[in-house]
């Protein structure tokens, strides 16, 4: 049985949510604000988080640092329609993903269910290339690691998953939604800006100057390739 985290600072969208979750089989554990979803997250075993942006104390954008610096789990924002910056900059910090209040209950369980099962299945799958090279960019998917000119880079999961899958196909160019599906395992729907800001943060941390990028390369229109630049 998977542990799913549920932090919101409105007690009846967290009773809500833990009815939708606990009807997947899931067991719930639930938090009003970011320090008590720190003290869940260091006291027990985690494998999802369902965190508010808006809350006391401490808001969801600290907590998901907070979260980044102990832990890789799967984590899904819930944001009001008016928090555009504010999923911007959860994606920024480490989220996989957002939902917009008020949530489709349907979409939400949906995305649960994607972002575990990608979350589980990580070190299990098999890839043709156990380690996949692009310049200086080696991804070893035996170790789950990746590394740049031979020093090691952190990378959350999905980011982790979006640059193995163009480094599988270098110089082929996938769109956003080709992206969102292939990683999400998801339809691409409602997804807004979700692939550009994932795919900016691998820039931020892959790339000498992510300004004009020589490996993760968009293609105006169309989407994004992998370079193997030398």
């Amino acid at each position: 049985m998977y542990n799913v985290l549920v932090c919101d600072d409105e007690k009846d969208i967290v009773n809500a949510l833990e009815i939708y979750l606990k009807s997947d089989g899931y067991n719930v554990y639930k938090a009003y604000n970011g320090k008590e979803a720190l003290k869940d997250m260091e006291s027990e075993e985690i494998h999802l988080v369902l965190l508010d942006v808006m809350m006391p104390e401490m808001d969801g954008i600290e907590t998901m640092v907070k979260i980044r610096e102990i832990s890789n789990v799967p984590v899904i924002l819930l944001t009001a329609k008016s928090e555009d910056t504010d999923k911007v900059l959860g994606l920024n910090v480490g989220a996989d993903d957002y939902v917009t209040k008020p949530f489709n209950p349907v979409e939400l369980q949906a995305r649960v269910k994607s972002q575990l099962r990608r979350y589980m299945q990580l070190g299990s799958g098999q890839t043709s290339q156990a380690k996949l090279r692009a310049g200086g960019i080696e991804l070893d998917d035996k170790s789950k690691t990746v590394t740049l000119d031979g020093d090691p880079v952190s990378l959350t999961k999905t980011e982790y998953e979006i640059l193995k899958l163009l480094m599988e196909h270098p110089g082929e160019v996938f769109s956003p939604n080709q992206i969102y599906e292939a990683v999400w395992k998801d339809s691409p729907y409602g997804i807004e800006n979700t692939v550009a800001v994932h795919i900016r943060h691998l820039r931020e941390k892959l790339e000498y100057n992510p300004a004009e990028p020589r490996y993760l390369q968009v293609v105006w229109g169309r989407g994004y390739k992998m370079c193997q630049d030398s």
